[in-house]
């Protein structure tokens, strides 16, 4: 039985908790996998492509009982990758359809559900690799949805904490892109001993022990939104008897207790108004048609590119900086190389720890000085006294702050793929640090974005939209790691360059922003010009008749200074 908006409502801080320890271990941790790969090849999956090929490239060691690998393996394998994270991405269109018409709950507990079943499959295959590899394409995809659908859904709980949602919300965005660590931490258990086996099976049931939360804790009603939560008080009243020592009367006390209750509110009838009536005339069409929507599309799929295909080719990348494209490696080359991929994969895993602080930090760009801004239903004709200052336009701040977010999401952007050209390995810690804080910025400004420009009507299914062109985008990261391995010999520096290239377009949004602002505060400037000598046109006629009626009680005290004979 799903408990009531009411008691899910006395339960928040609770459902808050677990949701953000939920997306640390089983949101987005398909993206650490660097570090599963390299799980992955240990325990034998598409080795026996190896075998068959007989590949040159192909590593053996001497240790009898441990798996061959080669460039064919990683292809496949990073196959499994693209399919994963394009699902991570693609479904948010079709779950935000589903999410605004049956609730959270449903989506929650098939998405746990999913990602249980994905790491079962996975641990199943560890059985018989040579057969049931092919369980890795079905287990990502499970993974990837499972994961959105848990993400997704904890986006609307914090609209539970009215004047802390949006440090709420920026926390279960952190942690989500957070959780490309876990993988990493799987990696070190795996490296102390634990079976590879045992760790999937007992994943899978912390997957159930979700599934159970959501059953016991998620309401069936969606989450009102704030300006559509209604407060209530439940209110206590309890006598204290007090006695005076002096007078020896006594006096009653009554003490009122009060508690918040939450419901949604209950449907008004439409009422008329400017702000209603323009919001609701703008067509879906319009919005996506919109050069700010198009050019966000443009930034968004580029980034989304650059960051995937990095995260997707480190491992390759990694280990061309230590072999400098030398194919005929030695043992105690091999040796090296396998334990600087694996330091430095654990190293990037650690740092998307990162996002859980810069995603605050982007809110607050994003969130500047809109409290000085004037209030948004406040209408046109609002007369303003003269002694009040003037405030900010609330849509033009947040157009100003989304622009800013997106110029600083940039540089950093590029500044990551300078230092990607880099041959030095010590210093692609850099590039972590800001890979990680790209991945982090772009999700906040892109909504942010969309929150100011566009209609909150259409907010859902712009961001669907993007995500999911984006995420089909991103799908030419596979193409570009066969490119990489195969005819360029693992040597990622010209793709580096083309990437960059393209990454510059990403400024090309922010100028757009800033012509716009200019051409919205114009209008602003013009409507303002307008509206004052109207006012001044009404205001005329009365100044009139006073400065009329003025004269005329003048003339009167005038007259009545003489009297009937013509003396004073």
């Amino acid at each position: 039985m799903a408990p009531s908006l009411a008691q899910a409502y006395r339960r928040r801080w609770w459902m808050a908790i677990t949701a953000i320890i939920e997306n640390l271990l089983f949101s987005a941790v398909l993206l650490g996998w660097g570090s599963l790969l390299i799980m992955l090849k240990n325990e034998g999956f598409y080795s026996h492509v190896c075998i068959v090929n007989e590949t040159v490239n192909t590593n053996m060691t001497v240790e009898s009982g441990e798996w061959r690998s080669c460039v064919e393996q990683e292809e496949i394998l990073n196959l499994g990758f693209t399919i994963g994270s394009f699902l991570l991405s693609a479904t948010t269109l079709p779950l935000g359809l589903l999410m605004d018409k049956y609730g959270p709950r449903p989506l929650r507990l098939i998405g746990s559900a999913c990602f249980a079943a994905s790491c079962a499959m996975i641990a199943t295959a560890t059985y018989n690799p040579e057969v049931l590899s092919i369980l890795i394409f079905l287990a990502v995809s499970f993974n990837g949805f499972g994961g959105i659908c848990l993400t997704f859904t904890s986006l609307t709980l914090p609209n539970m904490f009215g004047n802390v949602r949006l440090t709420i919300l920026s926390v279960m965005f952190g942690s989500y892109a957070s959780s490309a660590v876990t993988f990493p931490a799987v990696k070190f258990i795996y490296d102390l001993g634990v079976s590879f086996r045992v760790i999937m099976w007992v994943w899978s049931g912390m997957a159930c022990m979700v599934f159970l939360n959501c059953f016991l804790n998620w309401p069936a009603e969606s989450f009102p939104a704030p300006e559509d939560i209604r407060y209530t008080k439940k209110v206590k009243l309890s006598g204290v008897v007090t006695e005076d020592k002096l007078t020896g009367e006594r006096y009653i006390t009554h003490v009122t207790v009060t508690e918040d209750m939450m419901g949604a509110k209950q449907p008004e009838p439409d009422q008329p108004g400017p702000q209603n009536t323009s919001r609701d005339s703008v067509p879906l069409c319009h919005s996506v048609c919109s050069p700010i929507f198009l050019w966000s599309l443009v930034t968004m799929s580029i980034t989304q590119l650059r960051l995937i295909f990095f995260m997707g080719a480190m491992n390759k990348i990694l280990e061309f900086l230590v072999t400098h494209g030398n194919s005929n490696l030695s043992e105690e080359l091999q040796k090296e190389v396998d334990e600087q991929v694996g330091f430095y994969s654990s190293i990037f895993g650690t740092m998307q720890l990162l996002c859980l602080l810069t995603c605050p930090l982007i809110g607050y760009i994003m969130d500047w000085r809109i409290k000085e801004c004037e209030d948004e239903n406040v209408t046109t004709h609002t007369e303003k006294s003269q002694s009040d200052p003037p405030k900010r336009d609330r849509k033009i701040q947040k157009l100003t702050n989304a622009m800013r977010a997106f110029i600083v999401t940039n540089i950093l952007l590029v500044t990551f793929g300078i230092i990607s050209l880099i041959d030095n390995l010590p210093i692609q810690i850099v590039s972590f640090v800001l890979h990680t804080i790209v991945r982090g910025f772009i999700h906040s400004c892109c909504g942010g974005l969309y929150a100011a420009v566009y209609p909150g009507n259409h907010f859902g299914t712009l961001t669907g939209m993007q995500s999911l062109i984006s995420a089909a985008f991103a799908l030419l990261q596979q193409p570009l790691f066969i490119l990489m391995v195969g005819y360029l010999k693992g040597d990622p520096y010209w793709i580096n360059v083309g990437l960059l290239i393209l990454s510059l377009s990403g400024f090309l949004l922010p100028c757009y922003l800033i012509y716009h602002r200019r051409n919205l505060i114009k209008a602003n400037a013009e409507r303002d010009r307008l509206a004052a000598s109207q006012s001044a046109k009404e205001n005329a006629p009365l100044t009139q008749s006073d400065s009329g009626s003025a004269e005329s009680k003048a003339n009167s005290h005038a007259a009545n200074r003489y009297t009937p004979n013509g003396h004073k």
